[in-house]
């Protein structure tokens, strides 16, 4: 049988943590960057399975979750929860660095508790944004496209206009992919070692 396409569940949150942290090096595995793996989905995936899981979707193979994709409707809306309800049960755990961060681990922790990050004024025309994640084992194989195809339509739903995600630049396959599916650079002074892409979002038919 075929993966299929299911919305999040309580139940896969390991599951979309250890995703995270194998795609989480420049589209490869992230264990052997970091000390502490674990900081990873706790920047960029468990926040959005708290605040927003009814736009997280799995890739399901035979029970076994193999790829997600998470999304924000509104990122001004998302950053504010973030800090008024993420950031004070993380930093119990996870607290910020103490000094200017200069390991992987430190730079990672430093974003974690800096979500204001996400406020660009130049993504202002592209409000939702999103993460998107698969295992090697089931990348280029169209489950990727199926997965942005459904947090597409769930966007478009809401009446959500356009959406965009930040990448890691010298990661050119994801960049590929997203080039397939539309997505366009987007003009960010300094934008680090990121590029930002968006695209508009399809209105539901009728």
């Amino acid at each position: 049988m075929p993966p299929v396409i299911r919305p999040y569940r309580a139940a896969d949150r390991e599951a979309v943590h250890e995703i995270c942290v194998r795609t989480g090096h420049q589209g490869g595995d992230a264990r052997g960057h970091h000390a502490d793996p674990l900081l990873l989905p706790l920047t960029f995936a468990a926040p959005y399975l708290l605040l927003e899981p009814e736009l997280a979707f799995v890739l399901d193979d035979g029970g076994r979750v193999v790829g997600y994709v998470l999304g924000a409707e509104d990122t001004a809306v998302f950053v504010r929860r973030y800090r008024d309800t993420w950031l004070p049960e993380v930093t119990r755990y996870r607290p910020p660095p103490a000094g200017p961060p200069t390991t992987p681990d430190e730079i990672v922790a430093d974003l974690l508790h800096r979500p204001e990050r996400m406020l660009l004024p130049e993504l202002d025309g592209h409000p939702a944004h999103l993460h998107i994640d698969l295992l090697p084992s089931h990348q280029r194989r169209g489950h990727g496209r199926r997965l942005m195809d459904t947090l597409l339509t769930a966007l478009g739903e809401r009446g959500v206009p356009a959406v965009h995600l930040g990448m890691v630049t010298a990661n050119t396959a994801a960049r590929a992919f997203y080039d397939r599916l539309g997505f366009e650079e987007l003009p960010v002074p300094d934008p680090g070692p990121l590029t930002y892409l968006g695209r508009t979002v399809p209105s539901p038919p009728g």
